[in-house]
């Protein structure tokens, strides 16, 4: 095995873990949803930057899931699903970990579709590896 793909592996492993994070506060009604979205943005962009890195694409630090589509497209490499809606989960990795949404601001993403975005972008990035292993 190569570094890279271990590396890819373990970006995926970390995904997994922010992926759990989700699933579990998914059911808590109490649960804040800045909170769910921040371990979906966390489980999206690891699991992004895994595919990146087994690539060899060289990515910059950055929670821009955006400009991390782009690089995977720039690649020429097979983009997630889902790589459209990504971008709705770039305010939760870093602006609404400190601020609050203001009253005019659509309300945060309900939890079945962090669930549906992180899952569809994990079994992408998951087939991505195995297909070059």
């Amino acid at each position: 095995m190569n570094s890279q793909l271990d590396h890819a592996n373990g970006l995926l492993t970390k995904a997994r873990d922010d992926f759990f994070v989700v699933r579990r506060l998914a059911g808590e009604a109490d649960a804040p949803g800045w909170v769910l979205g921040f371990h979906a943005e966390q489980a999206v962009e690891k699991a992004l930057k895994a595919v990146l890195s087994n690539a060899n694409v060289v990515y910059p630090r950055t929670h821009n899931l955006v400009m991390l589509v782009e690089l995977l497209r720039q690649a020429q490499q097979t983009l997630p699903p889902n790589a459209d809606e990504l971008g709705q989960l770039v305010p939760y990795g870093v602006v609404l970990r400190y601020e609050e949404l203001p009253d005019d601001d659509p309300p945060l993403c309900e939890p079945i579709w962090f669930i549906d975005i992180v899952e569809q972008t994990l079994a992408w990035a998951t087939a991505s590896l195995e297909q070059r292993d």
